[in-house]
């Protein structure tokens, strides 16, 4: 039974635990580099490789922190950044991880009936104040287009 069981240890990959969301449908990738083997096997062309992604990783981030306040979807280029220094970084991937755990728990919550019945209350309670609002406007002031404005 011991031979067995120091076999099946060796073969056998340990198994990363389920997703944080507990579905257990998908496990999580393992922590650090995913480089390419023959990149780690050399200690000065990790290091340049880990420069490297750094590099690109830290244009895509800053781009995306260009964007946030021009057109352009911001968010979306920083997280790629930071997905591209995941592939190297053990920080990122942690990062990463932390944030797709929170971004499922804000889907989860958006889809509990209770908040969707709130949030289209809220919604259409808006959308009428608006609407009054608009109509005390034209009511008071009417309706006047740009080329019937004298000057």
């Amino acid at each position: 039974m011991n031979a067995e069981s120091d076999e099946r240890s060796e073969v056998a990959a340990p198994v990363a635990p389920a997703s944080a969301t507990g579905d257990g449908r998908q496990a999580e990738r393992e922590l650090g580099s995913r480089a390419p083997a023959f990149i780690r096997t050399s200690k000065v062309l990790h290091l340049s490789w880990q420069v490297g992604i750094f590099v690109v990783g830290l244009a895509v981030v800053g781009a995306g922190i260009v964007m946030l306040p021009l057109p352009g979807p911001g968010w979306l280029v920083i997280f790629g950044g930071m997905a591209i220094w995941a592939t190297e970084f053990v920080w990122a991937q942690l990062v990463l991880r932390w944030t797709r755990r929170k971004v499922t728990e804000a889907a989860q919550r958006a889809l509990d009936p209770k908040v969707r019945r709130r949030n289209i209350i809220l919604t259409t309670l808006g959308l009428v104040i608006i609407a009054v609002l608009v109509g005390i406007y034209v009511w008071k002031f009417g309706i006047t287009m740009p080329w019937e404005i004298d000057q």
